[in-house]
């Protein structure tokens, strides 16, 4: 079902609008309730994290503009800086073509990764050499 709707939109014209409300009842969110969101600093365009999100934080993220993720470990929304003061504000946001994945890009203000980081995705894979490298200094949040 979800994916039809996504199908058939592939040839609309650019520029052709659709209410928020019935495109976010046709995301597919997961067995859980959750869809993942990918999360990218808008200067930049650096990827700082994949999360989650389940309808209530989507809409609530649309809403404040804060991103508003749902953590898996904690069972709960999760307001992005509300303990750390590491906020992301929300610039933009889109959904992929299958509606299965949400991109955010963001004002990001301190770290991203919970280690202090500046983007989650600090284990970096030599190929050549079958290591991996970490890359970034961590800092106590």
């Amino acid at each position: 079902m979800y994916q039809a709707f996504f199908h058939a939109l592939e040839d609309s014209a650019d520029g052709e609008n659709l209410a928020l409300s019935h495109v976010i009842e046709k995301l597919s969110f997961n067995e859980s309730g959750l869809i993942p969101v990918i999360t990218q600093d808008a200067k930049s365009k650096e990827i700082l994290m994949l999360a989650w999100m389940n309808k209530a934080s989507l809409e609530m993220t649309i809403t404040t503009k804060r991103m508003t993720y749902w953590s898996r470990s904690r069972q709960q929304l999760w307001v992005k800086g509300e303990t750390s003061g590491h906020t992301q504000a929300l610039v933009s946001m889109a959904f992929d073509c299958d509606g299965d994945t949400v991109l955010c890009q963001v004002d990001q203000l301190g770290a991203a990764c919970h280690t202090g980081r500046k983007n989650c995705f600090y284990l970096n894979v030599g190929l050549e050499s079958q290591q991996v490298f970490i890359e970034g200094e961590a800092s106590k949040i």
